[in-house]
């Protein structure tokens, strides 16, 4: 493709490291601004953001030439609202040449602009550019990435270079203008913490009720990131906000973060960006393949950690996965913490989780405010790794239970009982629970809305029979249970609640 001449004042398409094309203009940079060295580049403006970059020529695209291709490829709110902005632009340009009354070219004049607040490495303030079109890491196994899915679409035709931000000295980000955001208030709460030492060795963190001790949380200094907004993601920043801590997110889907920016946290480009800026980062995704990627992939979390940063792993994985990003993370010079957590979606949004961290002491006793914000206990148990292992047996636990309440609801069925009875009597009995309750009642009325994901319990299964394995220990429940997990994926149930491995016995 010809090269493109540009000048000052042009309407343009600019890629930004993995970010989707967005539209911008080419502008003057501050006096007191150098040209980054290096290939040829421009400085842009982009619509909808107030955001600035030097952005390099060979990713830079008229904006009219590429107009209808862009809009194909990018669907979400965000990028609308940017390309009515440039429209709102275009108009009010057209409206003042034909209200020119022919004494001088418009061109020539210059508008008044706002001082240029650079955001270096360390800045807590952060913009958007979203790419509202990337699919969430916490709901499955992450998508190729945004070049590669680019490539396969309407705008192949582009060979748009993607270029990890942060490594990148072409790529310099400003902030023309944010809005101020209030901070999130102080609110009391009913738990504080108390710390038990057990026999095993293990601490335990443990929520008591402040209304008889007058306590609250007093959120810690830190700046916090947290990285993956999805079943669980959602209810613990959530309640971080609301206790007071400073929050930056990033999901992969940008929009969720959407709801959380309003209610008061700040909005990282990357994990790497997010890494670099906090003060100890949590991330919490589907799987081992995604926790991975999250760290090394592009513009990953490992890119942004220097020595001191904390990174808390908060996704179930395996024990090999934990071992893999605490080795890489120490590497660095940072500090790593996995605290997986034990819960539903609904515990999430109560605060009332279970956590079992393990590994850097130091970086669970700094987490001890964030920690009391989004469980109800939380236990280390030593070296990392160890917390993997015993979440795996839990999940296994409660995968094999599920699964046998479903087979007993349907034999109860085929052999001419009442399921309803059958629940009333188990409710009764000394393995009744809140956790049946709920399941059983929700099968009975068809509600298979997620609590937590089928796929992910399946996933926890098989991970907890590999470690079996590798233990050289059977595990024949586990196997049994397993497959019929994986029968009701084969019929549609992946993003159901892990009760509708009930519909793996009526199909």
């Amino acid at each position: 493709m010809a090269t493109v001449h540009l000048r000052i004042g042009d309407l343009v398409w600019g890629k930004l490291g993995r970010y989707p094309p967005w539209p911008g203009k080419v502008v003057s940079p501050p006096k007191d601004l150098k040209k980054p060295r290096g290939k040829k580049c421009h400085f842009v403006k982009f619509f909808g953001t107030e955001d600035h970059a030097w952005i390099k020529v060979e990713q830079l695209k008229p904006y009219h030439a590429h107009k209808e291709e862009m809009i194909k490829i990018n669907k979400g709110k965000r990028f609308q609202q940017a390309v009515d902005a440039v429209e709102d632009f275009l108009k009010k340009a057209k409206g003042k040449e034909q209200n020119s009354d022919g004494k001088g070219d418009s061109k020539g004049r210059k508008t008044p602009t706002k001082p240029l607040k650079i955001l270096e490495e360390d800045d807590e303030d952060l913009s958007a550019l979203k790419d509202p079109s990337e699919k969430d890491l916490t709901d499955s196994d992450p998508e190729p990435s945004t070049l590669e899915r680019l490539g396969a679409g309407p705008g192949s035709g582009f060979n748009w270079e993607s270029s990890p931000v942060k490594d990148d000295p072409h790529f310099h980000h400003f902030l023309l203008s944010q809005s101020e955001k209030p901070a999130s208030s102080m609110e009391p709460i009913s738990k504080r913490l108390k710390i038990v030492e057990e026999e095993s060795g293990s601490t335990s963190i443990q929520a008591a009720d402040s209304t008889a001790i007058n306590g609250s949380i007093t959120p810690t200094d830190k700046r916090i990131g947290f990285l993956g907004l999805g079943l669980m993601g959602s209810g613990i920043v959530s309640n971080l906000l609301k206790m007071g801590h400073v929050v930056t997110v990033w999901n992969r889907t940008a929009e969720k973060c959407d709801l959380f920016i309003q209610e008061g946290a700040r909005l990282g480009r990357t994990p790497a960006e997010v890494a670099s800026t906090c003060d100890i980062t949590f991330s919490c995704v589907s799987d081992p393949k995604a926790a991975r990627d999250l760290v090394l992939g592009p513009s990953g979390v490992l890119q942004g950690i220097r020595p001191g940063k904390c990174y808390v792993e908060m996704s179930t994985v395996d024990p090999g996965t934990i071992t893999e990003l605490s080795q890489v993370i120490t590497s660095r010079g940072g500090r790593f913490l996995e605290a997986p957590v034990a819960g539903s979606q609904q515990l999430s949004n109560d605060g009332m989780l279970v956590i079992l961290a393990a590994g850097d002491r130091t970086v669970y006793e700094d987490c001890s405010s964030c920690f009391q914000a989004m469980a109800k206990t939380s236990f280390f148990l030593g070296e990392a790794g160890n917390a993997a292992r015993m979440m795996l047996i839990l999940n296994m636990v409660q995968g094999s239970f599920m699964a046998t309440i479903a087979e007993g609801l349907t034999l109860a069925q085929a052999t001419g009982q009442s399921q309803q009875t059958f629940l009333d009597i188990l409710c009764q009995g000394q393995m009744a629970s809140t956790f049946v309750d709920q399941k059983c009642q929700n099968i009975l009325q068809g509600n298979f809305k997620p609590d937590y994901y089928l796929k992910h319990i399946q996933k926890d299964l098989r991970l907890a029979i590999s470690m079996g394995d590798k233990a050289n220990h059977p595990t024949p429940m586990a196997a049994a249970a397993n497959e019929v997990y994986k029968r009701a994926k084969a019929l549609d149930q992946s993003d159901n609640d892990i009760s509708a491995v009930y519909r793996a016995y009526i199909h």
